[in-house]
């Protein structure tokens, strides 16, 4: 029996080597690109401008759909929108759609499941199941695309400001591996993904608009900076001492330590250029203190740096809350005063279990 080549996990460069090994020419190659990718169709039916050899093969030696959506749940305010998928082999994953003032954000998953174990975090408590290919996380953003273009299940989102739904739909613009996993410990296949989606024409997803999420695996960033990997990073920090990030985060911490993670960060941004994100889930009485802001500050003196602070979200099996807003406000003022620019991140999807550190992939 004849491997199913999926279509989804190979750049445009490589589905053009695809067809001309089967004696096929550029035009066919683009033709197909553009009905997976631009067009955004689930399959093969209907594509016009092919010879019947060459459909045939298609249906026969690939695949292009999506995964199976086994549940889908819209936040009430109608801005974020979450899918449980189930894949070929049954394991499930989530993926989050974020609709935003000018812009649509999919946030995939990597992996089923994850081996970093954050304390606050659902996904962690799943434990490692698998890796996700290229091909799955690519159909993730073009399952998320369709349903923000009202090509997919459900009814289109209504749009920030009140405006009508029945608007022009928009494509999907930022991608953010901030899902299920942790993305640099499946590097090839998030790094495969990145390549294909910078080549979408017809999402526009460029350098800039997508975003690797790592809780610190240091190997990864300094690949990524080496390999001159063109996504933004974003670290998930939670912690300004070694104590207090092995708290929070202990798998993490006890492979890469505090002082090597800096490092690897001071190595990323001299390389690249670029800033970095620093993510902070805020959690009150634990990590929202003057002593830890203050920490922090010294910490990234000297890098370029944005820090999100992202209010705790509620996860099973995690007794702690978000800090209060006082708390928040005044963590913020700490790094100003330190030069360090930051942001309270904006809950979403917290009704729907679709906030950071909430997917569980149906588990729990």
């Amino acid at each position: 029996m004849e491997t199913v080549v999926n279509l989804c996990g190979l750049t445009r460069a490589e589905i053009g080597a695809l067809l001309r090994s089967w004696g096929e020419s550029e035009a066919h190659a683009a033709r197909l690109w553009r009905r997976l990718h631009w067009e955004n169709a689930g399959g093969f039916q209907g594509l016009a401008g092919l010879p019947r050899r060459l459909l045939a093969r298609l249906e026969t030696e690939t695949a292009c759909g999506r995964p199976a959506v086994e549940r889908e749940t819209v936040s009430a305010d109608g801005f974020t929108r979450k899918f449980l998928l189930r894949l070929a082999d049954g394991a499930r994953v989530e993926v989050v759609l974020m609709r935003h003032t000018g812009r649509v954000t999919a946030c995939v998953s990597s992996q089923a499941g994850c081996a970093m174990g954050c304390v606050f975090c659902a996904t962690g408590r799943l434990g490692f199941r698998r890796q996700l290919s290229a091909a799955e996380i690519v159909s993730q953003v073009l399952l998320v695309d369709a349903a923000a273009r009202g090509t997919a299940s459900g009814a289109p989102l209504a749009r920030p400001g009140g405006a009508s739904p029945h608007e022009r739909h928009e494509r999907v613009r930022n991608v953010v591996f901030m899902g299920m996993g942790e993305p640099l410990n499946n590097y090839g296949a998030v790094m495969r993904a990145v390549d294909i989606l910078r080549d979408n024409a017809g999402l526009a997803v460029g350098a800039s608009r997508i975003c690797v999420s790592t809780v610190g695996v240091v190997p990864g960033i300094r690949r990524m900076a080496d390999e001159g990997r063109p996504a933004s990073l974003a670290v998930s920090l939670h912690g300004a001492t070694q104590a207090a990030r092995a708290a929070l985060a202990p798998a993490a911490a006890r492979a890469w330590p505090l002082d090597a993670l800096m490092d690897a960060c001071r190595h990323y941004a001299r390389t690249t250029g670029r800033r970095i994100f620093f993510e902070w889930t805020l959690i009150d009485g634990v990590n929202d203190t003057e002593e830890q802001a203050r920490a922090l500050g010294g910490l990234l003196r000297g890098i370029p740096a944005q820090v999100n602070l992202i209010p705790l979200n509620p996860a099973a099996g995690f007794d702690g809350r978000a800090s209060r807003g006082v708390a928040a406000r005044r963590f913020r003022e700490l790094l100003a005063e330190a030069g360090v620019p930051s942001t309270v991140r904006q809950p979403r999807g917290g009704d729907i279990a679709a906030g950071c550190g909430q997917l569980a992939g149906g588990g729990l």
